[in-house]
């Protein structure tokens, strides 16, 4: 691709981002990072700034980390390092990472008022998403490629390179003599991605390339937005949200058409847990099954709970997150906010034997008990979840991060 259509390509990634505050560049040191800082760099009408994780795993990441920021300042661009803190990861060590990556860069965002985040994701990375889910058998969704856009934390991330690629943005660095570093695990075989990588070279031999297969995720994107807006409205009409649990209509639902069935318990399921990826189709296949046999199951840390005329899904206790302070995200959803330094976590069967009007509150029990509770000891202080609890004449609030509804349209 000739550097003029890369500037081009650039500056119209940029004109999509709206208002006029500063953007931020995910900028690892590695080529497709290092080409889009210098790309964007030169188109920019607005304030950028850079931020690069440093995870711990390698070490001349640190040495890598300065680097960049040796490069920014050169380039008059603020530069911070944002280092993952950790110990043994259990595990999928590369999805730990990942999530981390995007938590560390999703606070960074807040921290300094930006509102939008790029990565710098090429075509080769997503026809290497693409043969990954070949590899799973997967359907639309795992054949559609990563997302050009997505929002986490409160952040809007861009891929903006995904048409471009990896040997376009190398080649743009190396005629200007530009540093940018390889990462060893780029080669290790151990990595699925990196096989990908492998058969992606010898696939180009009848026709399947990076470009292309970067072309077939966009148009199989385009079914895949079209679906989302009919489970959307499917939700609006057979899902209710209420105490962070999900009513679902079971007579309506079983005259729902099975893709659509389907993408609303993953939606759900992944809502509730937080989970960055749907869980395998099989297991997946039983739990909407058992929605539509009245048959109670469990799946991804969430239970499927029958009641008369409707189902509730909702979180299992044993999967709730650890216990936070008031102000932090709890379970990944809740934000619980009041005075005093109280702790957050589930209201659970000791908070409920302290609330004995919370039948008032018209919530199922199984819900009751995963909502947030502000804990001091083994004293409930409130069960705002709930709408109600003992509260002493103080004030708390209990929020979801991110309301069904919007979640279902944006994953």
């Amino acid at each position: 691709m000739p550097d003029l259509d890369l500037t081009e390509s650039a500056r119209r990634a940029l004109s999509l981002i709206p208002g006029q505050g500063v953007v931020g560049l995910a900028v690892s040191g590695g080529g497709d990072s290092m080409a889009m800082l210098h790309l964007m760099q030169a188109v920019a009408q607005r304030p950028l700034a850079v931020a690069t994780v440093d995870h711990g795993l390698r070490a001349a990441a640190a040495a890598e980390a300065a680097r960049v920021g040796q490069m920014c300042a050169g380039l008059g661009l603020p530069h911070e390092v944002l280092v993952w803190q950790h110990g043994a990861v259990e595990g999928n060590l590369m999805a730990a990472a990942r999530r981390a990556r995007y938590g560390l860069l999703a606070d960074w965002a807040q921290r300094q008022g930006i509102g939008a985040v790029l990565v710098a994701h090429t075509a080769d990375d997503q026809a290497e998403t693409v043969l990954l889910g070949l590899a799973r058998a997967a359907g639309l969704d795992g054949l559609a490629g990563m997302r050009p856009r997505w929002q986490q934390g409160g952040v809007a991330f861009h891929r903006p390179l995904l048409a471009v690629t990896r040997a376009a943005l190398r080649g743009f660095l190396q005629r200007r003599g530009l540093w940018f570093v390889d990462d060893p695990s780029n080669e290790d075989l151990a990595f699925d991605r990196v096989k990908m990588r492998g058969a992606l070279a010898g696939l180009a031999a009848v026709g399947i390339t990076a470009p292309g297969l970067a072309a077939v995720a966009r148009n199989l994107a385009a079914v895949q937005a079209d679906l989302r807006g009919l489970a959307a409205e499917a939700a609006e009409r057979l899902v209710g949200e209420r105490a962070g649990a999900l009513e679902l209509d079971r007579a309506g639902f079983a005259a729902l058409p099975d893709e659509l069935a389907r993408r609303l318990v993953q939606a759900g399921l992944m809502w509730l847990s937080g989970a960055d990826y749907p869980p395998r189709a099989e297991a997946l296949g039983r739990m909407v099954q058992g929605l539509r046999d009245g048959r109670d199951c469990t799946l991804w840390g969430c239970r499927l709970v029958h009641r008369k005329g409707c189902a509730l899904l909702l979180r299992e206790p044993r999967a709730l997150g650890p216990d936070v302070a008031l102000g932090a995200v709890w379970d990944g959803r809740w934000r619980v906010t009041g005075p005093g330094a109280g702790v957050v976590r589930a209201v659970g069967v000791q908070g409920l034997a302290q609330l004995p009007d919370w039948r008032a509150a018209g919530i199922a029990r199984e819900a009751a008990l995963v909502t947030p509770g502000v804990w001091e000891g083994d004293r409930l202080l409130a069960a705002p979840g709930l709408g109600s609890g003992l509260t002493f004449g103080k004030e708390f609030a209990a929020t979801l991060t991110a309301g069904f509804g919007l979640f279902l349209l944006s994953h």
